[in-house]
């Protein structure tokens, strides 16, 4: 296959500080979901990325295996809604909102909280609020709870 690309194609389009943006991590996954899932699909091909977004959420709580922190780990499928429920230490209560909304934010730079971790560290969690109709997430420590919902991932 040759491909000619000419002067004439790139100067039909403006290209300025007018066509410069900058996303919000959750607007960037949303916009090019590939980059972090792979393909979109409805489910029905294995390649999905709605499995890469559950395992993702699933990840995590392996990971507080792993850590020796967890004591169970619960997954349920009905109406098309898929809850994933550990039994961990929980996100502390005042950095949930952030931990699951903000790129790049989380305990699993810190390799005394943890020293080996799956998944896409930082992103994972973000993709799924991002790219889900409703997201729920849920912190449960020392006997108190936050929740923190979005829709779309607002």
């Amino acid at each position: 296959m040759d491909v000619e690309v000419t002067g004439a194609a790139a100067a039909s389009k403006a290209y300025d500080a007018d066509t410069i943006k900058t996303l919000s991590s959750l607007e960037h996954i949303r916009h090019r979901p590939g980059m972090y899932i792979g393909r979109m699909g409805d489910g029905s091909h294995p390649d999905d990325g709605v499995y890469v977004l559950i395992k993702e959420v699933i990840d995590n709580s392996v990971d507080e295996f792993i850590m020796g922190c967890g004591r169970r780990i619960d997954v349920s499928i009905h109406d098309n809604l898929i809850k994933v429920r550990d039994y961990g230490r929980g996100i502390p209560l005042e950095k949930l909102v952030d931990c699951v909304s903000k790129i790049n934010t989380g305990a699993k730079y810190n390799s005394d909280v943890f020293q080996f971790s799956v998944g896409l560290n930082g992103v994972g969690t973000k993709a799924v609020n991002a790219l889900s109709e409703f997201f729920r997430a849920t912190a449960v420590r020392d006997g108190k709870f936050k929740t923190a919902e979005f829709r779309n991932g607002v």
